[in-house]
This record gives structure tokens, sequence and C-alpha cells, in this order.
């Protein structure tokens, strides 16, 4: 840490960072690393990270976590995958860093939101969807009085 206060991106890099954000919305469950990400920008890993967590309030690698959660929720929601197939359906490689992470942000395991999914079968995908969203940026701080 170099102890100089992170800048706030530039437009040229607000508009790479929406280019990561964009390849990581349509290629979460492809394996991707903050390196990958940055290199596909011409940044440095280290730079994308602070810009992106400035920008969005959350880590490169959190944002991609929850774009795989949501889409583990739809699935499990489907009802026709076991909760292991639907982790690695989402792109994760580990059982227990996905269940630890659906749990954060979902508030109970998959399994147990399978079984709660269950009992909102004829809920439209549009309502469900809209109504079972993680909360996104609980790691972000919160914003100070008066922004």
């Amino acid at each position: 840490m170099t102890g100089r206060p992170a800048t706030a991106p530039t437009l040229r890099d607000l508009a790479r960072l929406r280019r990561v954000r964009d390849r990581i919305d349509r290629e979460y469950a492809r394996p991707l690393d903050v390196e990958a990400l940055a290199g596909g920008v011409n940044m440095s890993a280290g730079h994308l990270s602070r810009q992106f967590r400035l920008a969005y309030g959350e880590s490169p690698y959190s944002y991609l976590m929850t774009r795989r959660i949501e889409r583990a929720m739809a699935l499990l929601r489907r009802g026709d995958l076991s909760v292991t197939d639907v982790c690695f359906e989402v792109g994760c490689s580990s059982l227990g860093t996905f269940s630890t992470r659906f749990s954060e942000l979902v508030g109970m395991s998959p399994s147990a939101y399978r079984l709660h999914a269950a009992g909102s079968a004829g809920m439209p995908p549009c309502v469900a969807k809209q109504v079972t969203r993680p909360v996104r940026n609980r790691e972000a701080p919160a914003p100070a009085r008066g922004e």
C-alpha cells in the first residue's frame, strides 16, 4: 500500500470497467479471475480491482460471485438439478465456497433455499426474480449521511 488515496476512475477507465462488468455478466459460468479480466482491458489487476471497487462498491470477484449466485437461485427454483450440479453449472469449482457465498448473500443454504423456493412454485418467474434477488454490496461500506 502506498498510502495514497485512490482516485476516482477517469472516463476512459469507466468505459473499460463497464466492459469488464459486461464480460462478467456474459461469461459468469466460465473460469474468470482478476488477472484475465484486467488483461482483457489492458489494466493491471491491482488497478482494475481498486477502480472497480470505487466505481461499483465491490470487488470484481464479489460482483462475479453475485452474478453466479443469482443464476444459481434461478436454477434452484427450477428444481431439476442438485445443489452440486448447480454449483458447477454457474462456474464455481468448490461446493464449499459456493455454499458459503450463497448463504452470505441469500441468508440460507442452497439446500434450504431450494426447499423454500418449492413453496413459490406458482409465482411468475419475473416476480420470483425480483423478490428473491440477493442482497448486493453487503461488503461495501454504508454511505455517509447526507450523500
